[in-house]
């Protein structure tokens, strides 16, 4: 059985030129890169290059890339970082020091901002959780009001890992810059995909996964903004300027560079490629499914993502009928203690926890081949009917 994976959110294969940078140096290149002999320098060398690449893709400085083991380690360096840096530390202005802080962020956040948040709030932080519409976007002016004077830190995720939503965070960073309020983003979604820009976003900090674009998992970014203070997290010796101590992961960081100075060079031709795959699944399965459609449809979203609606079916039995078929995606449900929950962005978007958990993430790759999405024209319609038929649930509209 030839598999179709269309689950490329949840992580990616390690692309082969990746692969091909990172052999050297779990072998022939195995220096320190903190060791001032030549092995450690070569390491070195190889450390900052991939900053250099890093960098690049996001339009930032290379001293403003630290690297990290992933994106949640990233964002929980940013939101744990600011919230606990002395508070006088935290703005330029000339204001009074106050006794609380507060954070605003959304209720479509990954885990990794979501749990950190709360893990704040239990240390009396006011967090500001802002809804969403049925796009799966904040609403501005909502943004605007839910500023306070202790606000010091706003975290707005790029792209959602289910809906492929895109926030408008060229004017969330105009807001935070008004405000004098720092600003980070989870881009472990878009980085790759989309043109991400921190700059022009005007952003303080942002949050990046290797495995998300084709480099190894273990390895992930943080950007910080020249002069953003940042307490941190671990206490070691003073590598990457004190903000991540610890002897370098050589090899994964050298991954992670390929994969970015890949993705800077080919993200628009992929971009386009990979929306056209995207479009001819998404319309096909409408056009073959009745009653199917498609979450956040209107929104400006991440090329490669579709997140659909099929009424009367249960989520996990149908990703499991198209994995004996041979055709791999995800539902946005989480198993918990046998349970299974409602996905938290489906249910922020306005769907009753039925459609929630009827709802299935397709997301395509670089890799993705036209006869691939072919196939799963032909897999997924004939799942849908054959679970139908046995679905209690299911009343055709």
């Amino acid at each position: 059985m030839n598999r179709i994976y269309l689950d490329h959110n949840a992580t990616t294969a390690v692309d082969s030129s990746v692969l091909d940078a990172m052999l050297p140096y779990f072998s022939a290149e195995f220096g320190n890169a903190s060791s001032i002999h030549t092995f450690g320098q070569r390491a070195r060398a190889a450390v900052e290059t991939a900053r250099e690449q890093v960098a690049a893709l996001l339009n930032a400085r290379p001293h403003e890339i630290v690297f990290t083991s992933g994106g949640t380690e990233s964002d929980n360096h940013a939101i744990f970082g600011v919230a606990q840096t002395p508070l006088p530390a935290l703005r330029e202005a000339e204001r009074p020091v106050r006794p609380g802080i507060h954070i605003i962020t959304t209720t479509i956040e990954h885990e990794a901002v979501l749990n950190a948040c709360q893990a704040l709030e239990k240390q009396d932080v006011a967090i500001t959780y802002l809804p969403v519409n049925r796009e799966g976007l904040i609403s501005l002016d909502e943004l605007r009001r839910a500023i306070r004077p202790e606000t010091v830190l706003i975290t707005v995720m790029h792209a959602n890992n289910e809906l492929g939503a895109i926030q408008p965070l060229d004017e969330i960073g105009r807001i935070a810059a008004e405000a004098d309020v720092y600003f980070h983003t989870d881009a472990v979604q878009s980085a790759g995909k989309v043109p991400v820009d921190v700059k022009a976003l005007q952003l303080d900090l942002l949050s990046i996964s290797g495995h998300k674009f084709y480099a190894p998992k273990g390895i992930g970014a943080l950007f910080i903004k020249s002069g953003t203070p940042l307490r941190q997290l671990l206490y070691g010796g003073h590598h990457q300027r004190g903000f991540r101590p610890g002897t370098e992961n050589v090899a994964g960081i050298v991954g992670l560079g390929k994969a970015a100075e890949l993705a800077r060079l080919s993200l628009e031709k992929d971009a386009a490629r990979i929306s056209r795959l995207r479009d001819t699944l998404e319309h096909g399965i409408l056009a073959r499914v009745p009653d199917s459609r498609v979450n956040s449809a209107n929104a400006p979203r991440t090329p490669n993502t579709t997140n659909i609606l099929f009424p009367g079916l249960e989520g996990e039995a149908l990703v499991i009928a198209l994995d004996l078929k041979g055709l791999a995606c995800s539902t946005g449900a989480a198993c918990s203690s046998g349970a299974v929950e409602p996905s938290h962005v489906l249910t922020a978007i306005g769907l009753p926890a039925s459609d929630a958990r009827a709802s299935i993430r397709f997301s395509i790759g670089r890799h993705t081949t036209e006869p691939e999405i072919a196939a799963a024209l032909e897999i997924v319609p004939a799942a849908v009917a054959q679970l139908r038929k046995l679905s209690p649930t299911y009343h055709p509209g």
